[in-house]
């Protein structure tokens, strides 16, 4: 059992922020009820496009797929995409519970009856139309697509980093055409994975952060005896 638990330990961060963010995000969408909507023309001119829920739904298994790979496969891939991600989710938190937001885009009437529009209603059931900026959606889709396009595991796989590449984007799409938000909240999702690309990625602050943890760990343990 101990065995597992040394392989295993870099879940821990995992578990303790899904178990924190999701207690947040249960807690703002229950308390929080008057907020600012966010609107801009340009969502005026975005048709509601109902195949796009697949995508959108889609993008759960993304990344649960991206993150287990890495967590089995290269923990520092997994650090980065982990930090990449909780960065971003974290703003979002902040930003939901210091400036409420929401959006008044979603058809009231379904303009068609199929098995698409129906699952869309489900979503809009359960789903309510707050706490939107800046959308994690996007953000997250972004940071999966980076998480593969920079690791070396997929450095020679161009047919996997395509079909990161479109699957990204239709996810991003998605969120407009299915009326889920605005074109402000893809925006700043993209302004915010932009700078995390550099800190992350460009800078790798992480993976320096970590090799200068385990420097200061092997001095204060001392050299190893034979």
């Amino acid at each position: 059992m101990k065995k597992y638990f040394y392989k295993y330990k870099h879940a821990i961060p995992l578990i303790i922020f899904a178990a924190i963010y999701m207690t947040w995000f249960s807690h703002i969408e229950k308390t929080i009820d008057q907020y600012r909507i966010i609107h801009v023309a340009l969502d005026d001119y975005i048709p509601f496009c109902e195949v796009f829920i697949i995508p959108y739904l889609l993008w759960f298994l993304y990344m649960a797929v991206v993150v287990s790979y890495f967590f089995f496969k290269d923990k520092d891939d997994y650090y980065k995409s982990c930090a990449f991600l909780f960065t971003g989710m974290t703003v979002f938190l902040l930003v939901s519970t210091l400036w409420p937001n929401g959006q008044d885009l979603r058809p009231f009437i379904m303009p068609r009856d199929n098995v698409f529009t129906r699952m869309i209603a489900v979503l809009y059931k359960t789903d309510t139309p707050t706490n939107l900026w800046p959308s994690i959606h996007v953000y997250n889709s972004i940071g999966c697509y980076l998480a593969i396009s920079q690791s070396a595991h997929f450095e020679k796989k161009k047919g996997i980093r395509i079909a990161s590449a479109i699957l990204s984007t239709s996810i991003i799409l998605s969120t407009m055409f299915i009326k889920q938000h605005s074109v402000f909240d893809v925006t700043t999702a993209f302004i915010m994975a932009s700078v995390m690309y550099v800190i992350v990625y460009r800078k790798d602050l992480i993976l320096n952060l970590k090799q200068s943890y385990q420097s200061k760990k092997k001095r204060k343990t001392g050299p190893e005896t034979l």
